[in-house]
């Protein structure tokens, strides 16, 4: 993504387990966000408070075999992210996740509530070129605020639709409906 312009957190991917105290430095050290690449509605994202916390949890992985991904973490993001659908070439919906209870994930199925939300140009601009970049027709792209602005830390290809819908006023279901019929009619 960060080749096409489309800014992203500070990234790695972590497959050496002899140097994870550097892969942490790489990132300006803790706290970190650890990812496992299977994950889903949250499940697999771990907010390592510290470097030695980030360590074991790194270290663990490693001895189970599981590919990991390392982000910095946004602070100022305060819990928060939001949820971009992108259908074709045009967003229909858009919410802002907040996370609950003392969760740091936005997830609906951690808990997060949600809310329509009108994005920016860049946001908006960021969420149908990341989908596009990667040939999704169909995506559910989550971006973060940050200091540096908006940032990409997910993109989704089959989005769930628990909260856009409510949140939003949209039938998002329907409208994946009707493209999939137009591009069929097309082939």
């Amino acid at each position: 993504m960060s080749n096409w312009g489309i800014p992203i957190p500070e990234t790695l991917f972590s497959i050496d387990p002899d140097d994870i105290e550097q892969q942490i430095d790489l990132l300006g050290g803790a706290p970190l966000i650890i990812k496992i690449q299977e994950g889903t509605h949250g499940l697999g994202v771990i907010l390592a408070e510290t470097k030695k916390s980030a360590k074991s949890i790194i270290d663990t992985f490693y001895k189970m075999d599981t590919n990991i991904l390392m982000q910095e973490f946004i602070e100022e993001s305060n819990g928060e992210d939001i949820r971009v659908f992108v259908i074709g070439d045009k967003v229909v919906a858009s919410m802002k996740r907040t996370s609950g209870n003392d969760e740091f994930r936005s997830n609906v199925h951690r808990g997060g509530r949600t809310e329509a939300v009108k994005l920016t140009s860049k946001e908006e601009f960021m969420a149908i070129n990341a989908a596009k970049h990667i040939g999704l027709g169909v995506a559910g792209v989550d971006l973060i605020r940050s200091k540096k602005g908006p940032l990409l830390i997910e993109i989704n290809a089959s989005p769930g639709l628990q909260g856009i819908e409510a949140a939003t006023g949209v039938n998002v279901a329907k409208k994946i409906i009707q493209f999939v019929e137009r591009n069929c009619r097309k082939k």
